[in-house]
Parts: C-alpha cells; sequence; structure tokens
C-alpha cells in the first residue's frame, strides 16, 4: 500500500468503520432492551432460579386465571419495556399485527356499527381475545372510542401513532380485569417488585404442601 493510500484509508475508512462500529452497538443494546424472554416456572423456586440466572426484569407478566389466554400454563413474560411485553404477549409482530383505519365510516348513519366504535381496528388481532371484556376494544379488533377519546384528553392527533399509544395505555389501566399480573417497578426502582407476588406464592405452596 502507498504512502498516499494509506493515508486515505486512515483519514476516510477508519472514522467510517468506527461510525459503523457504533451504529452496530447501539443497535444490538437496543435490541436487547426491548427483547422480552417467555418462560414456564411452574413453582416458586423455578422463578427465583430464573430470576437469578437471567434477571433482574423492569416487568414481569404472567395470568391471574386458569386456563390462561395466550400463555401457556405457569407461564411468565419478562421484559425491561412494558409495551414490548404486552406486544409479546399479543405476538404483534409475530402474527403481523398492525394499526390500521376500520374499512367503514363511523358518520355514514347507513351502516350499522355499535356507537362505541371508532374507526380503527388492529389487523389479525388475536382470536382468544374476542372473548375479553375491555373498554379499548371489541372483537376481532374493532377499537372503540374509549381510545379517540384517550387521545382527545391528551391533545393528541388522530393517526396511527396515537393510537397505538392509547391503546397500550388502556390495556395497562385494564390489564387486572382481562386476567393478567403485570409485576412493575416501585418508588426509583428499575427493576420489577417481586417481593410481595412471591411471598404469597410461597404461602399458597406452603399450604398446598409442596414446600
Amino acid at each position: 500500500m502507498s504512502l498516499l493510500k494509506y493515508i486515505e484509508y486512515y483519514i476516510f475508512l477508519e472514522p467510517v468503520a468506527v461510525l459503523f462500529y457504533i451504529a452496530a452497538q447501539f443497535n444490538y443494546k437496543n435490541r436487547e432492551t426491548m427483547t422480552c424472554i417467555r418462560k414456564i416456572l411452574p413453582n416458586v423456586k423455578d422463578f427465583k432460579a430464573f430470576w437469578k440466572e437471567k434477571g433482574p426484569f423492569a416487568y414481569a407478566l404472567t395470568s391471574r386465571e386458569y386456563p390462561p389466554v395466550l400463555l401457556e400454563p405457569e407461564e411468565w413474560i419478562f421484559g425491561n419495556d412494558k409495551i414490548a411485553v404486552l406486544k409479546e404477549l399479543m405476538q404483534f409482530s409475530q402474527s403481523k399485527m398492525a394499526f390500521v383505519r376500520a374499512p367503514f365510516n363511523p358518520d355514514n348513519k347507513s351502516i350499522l356499527r355499535p356507537q362505541d366504535i371508532c374507526a380503527w381496528k388492529i389487523t389479525h388481532f388475536p382470536e382468544d381475545w374476542n372473548q375479553i371484556v375491555c373498554d379499548a376494544f371489541v372483537p376481532e379488533g374493532h377499537l372503540t372510542r374509549a381510545v379517540t377519546d384517550d387521545i382527545e384528553a391528551r391533545g393528541g392527533e388522530d393517526n396511527k401513532e396515537e393510537v397505538e399509544k392509547a391503546f397500550f395505555s388502556l390495556i395497562l389501566r385494564q390489564l387486572d380485569e382481562m386476567g393478567y399480573v403485570l409485576l412493575c417497578p416501585r418508588g426509583k426502582s428499575k427493576s420489577a417488585g417481586i417481593r410481595s407476588y412471591l411471598e404469597e406464592w410461597e404461602e399458597d405452596e406452603a399450604d398446598a404442601g409442596f414446600l
């Protein structure tokens, strides 16, 4: 390599390589932050062992009912982003779900539609949620006016990003009624508050003779 080429390499190519490396590292860390883990943990000792090995996590979701909906029995979803956890529960990316404008005009009085439906829906909506009662949606993924009301209350615009934000905000507020448990950080903690839940779990196992 000539001296001129050598100088060109370090002046022009080295900074580019460094930038690509930094971008790759950022994307890796971002993927790692957004990634959720699904794990079947039948007993409290299994949970503690998993938490010690893989945790801590900011959020941990499981079912409070049996049979569970969109989960296997004793299955948990762990993650550091609550919306990512909800999307993993729904299998949002895997099922190619999307927020789209509904194929009807709610202002068209010639079409009979429930009064509370808004002009948005989720494609490929989870069939198992058709039996779930929630203010945010009705069967087949049609969204309700509660979603658009939430947007209006925040002064947002009627677009896909705001609809998604409002939808998941409503879901988070009604997870308990929908049959789920979501353990979240408390106070200034960055990890989910699991102590009281595990204590109750241990008491239940002791009463059942599992400990």
